[in-house]
């Protein structure tokens, strides 16, 4: 399903034939596939009052089919067919009634949603005289349109009184809605929480998924073990890790329980999809989120010689605009200077293959693992972070000493909340990039007298 509020996609992908037919795929842009299914639906000499209200249920159900992945998320590669069995008739090639033609621009981006919800409403039709169904009728559209009814009052007849028509959606480019990156203990994303507000939902009708108690966007164990829970019920590899199959496995199963590809559908509210993190990053903004991109910009940049350096600030000002430029030209993005989620993905990607190549032993610093720490974490980066915090401690008392373990207990979460209100950060208990490098800045000033770390004095340079 895509993540976020819905949007008009660029194309379109029609697969020309029934799901499982060896048929061939074609890509057309959004407005003409419209302008195709509603020539070959509808007749152009209907009245204008059922042309536009038919061209609304057009319009929707083709959204309905992107916004949940109904194809995609079982493994096809497309996003709708071409048969009035299972969607709606696409003759490909065929031209356009001019009039329809003429509607369809004015109308293509408007759809139809139930009140106080955001997914397209699945607006099912049928001709309504060879074929009758719980949705509207094509040809009694007609009758309405001649009793003087207003498209929105036809598709309040058919669909109830408490629909809205979205009009003037965005158009943008309809990627996978998978990120392309595993989710695992220590992601911190809205695609995580994402996953989490999903199996909540789907926990109702699988009570053998524990609830995530805090959907908020952080990997944590709970998120693990109610991953693991629902990979053992779908038969898919018990990893506790999100890849695309599990990904798109537990899409497909929230678009069903909750219906949302049928006319019953028990909507999804904004709530449901408002994100932890900001969606855009860009000139002008400030805060913990603009440190962790200048963070991981600080580090590209000091091991790939083509993106510019940028100082940790937390403030987006002009060089961290020309250092975002100059990673999106680097690999292959449109380089608008603002951070979306696919420039943040791609950013994560660079700094992790960095994270792995750049072991502890050529730092004197370790690098940020690249996941989030939090009460339950364990491993290596664990232990280096109740090091630096232990060193710390001798000169800061206040902050308590912790035994190198490597699990991220009671003790190390107290000392780390107790270094972020010293030196002014949230006082979450939780290590993040931002915290990560406040510590490793605090201890190398502690412990070498000077700035090491591994983006000051990087060892080689990725060309």
């Amino acid at each position: 399903m895509q993540t976020g509020k819905p949007f008009i996609p660029e194309t379109i992908v029609v697969h020309l034939g029934y799901p499982d037919s060896p048929s061939p795929n074609v890509t057309v842009d959004f407005p003409s596939y419209i302008k195709n299914v509603a020539s070959s639906e509808i007749f152009p000499t209907w009245p204008e009052n059922a042309l536009r209200a038919n061209i609304y249920v057009i319009v929707t159900y083709a959204l309905n089919r992107v916004y949940t992945e109904w194809y995609r998320s079982r493994g096809y590669d497309f996003d709708i067919t071409s048969t009035t069995q299972y969607d709606q008739m696409f003759v490909n090639g065929r031209e356009y009634f001019e009039n329809i033609s003429f509607l369809v621009d004015e109308l293509f981006n408007d759809y139809v949603i139930r009140q106080g919800r955001i997914e397209p409403l699945f607006t099912a039709f049928c001709n309504g005289t060879t074929s009758t169904c719980d949705g509207l009728s094509q040809w009694g559209t007609v009758t309405l349109a001649n009793q003087g009814y207003t498209p929105y009052e036809i598709l309040q007849n058919y669909y109830g009184n408490d629909i809205d028509i979205v009009k003037n959606a965005p158009v943008k480019t309809n990627y996978p809605s998978y990120p392309g990156i595993i989710l695992k203990q220590g992601s911190a994303s809205n695609d995580v929480k994402t996953i989490q507000t999903y199996l909540n939902r789907i926990s109702g009708n699988y009570p053998a998924i524990p609830k995530i108690p805090v959907p908020n966007g952080i990997y944590d164990i709970s998120t693990e073990q109610a991953v693991r829970e629902f990979q053992s019920i779908f038969g898919l590899e018990q990893t506790g890790e999100v890849n695309a199959s599990t990904w798109y496995r537990i899409t497909y199963i929230y678009t069903s329980v909750k219906h949302i590809a049928e006319l019953d559908s028990e909507g999804i509210t904004i709530d449901e999809i408002s994100p932890v993190y900001s969606e855009e990053l860009k000139l002008g903004m400030q805060g913990n989120e603009v440190e962790v991109i200048q963070y991981y910009l600080a580090v590209v940049g000091a091991y790939y010689d083509a993106v510019a350096p940028v100082e940790i600030t937390g403030v987006f000002d002009e060089e961290t605009e020309k250092s975002v430029k100059s990673f999106q030209r680097v690999f292959g993005l449109l380089q608008t200077g603002v951070v979306e989620r696919f420039t943040w993905i791609e950013l994560y990607r660079a700094y992790e293959g960095i994270a792995e190549t750049v072991k502890p032993q050529y730092t004197a610093i370790a690098l940020y693992p690249g996941a989030v720490l939090c009460e339950g974490s364990s491993g290596e980066s664990v232990k280096y972070i109740q090091e630096y915090l232990t060193f710390i401690n001798r000169t800061y008392s206040n902050i308590p000493p912790v035994n190198n373990t490597g699990y991220f207990g009671p003790v190390t979460k107290q000392s780390v909340t107790a270094f972020q209100k010293q030196f002014g950060l949230n006082p979450t208990g939780i290590v993040g990039a931002v915290t990560w490098d406040k510590i490793a800045e605090i201890y190398s000033d502690l412990r070498y007298g000077e700035d090491k770390r591994p983006y000051q004095n990087p060892q080689f340079t990725i060309k």
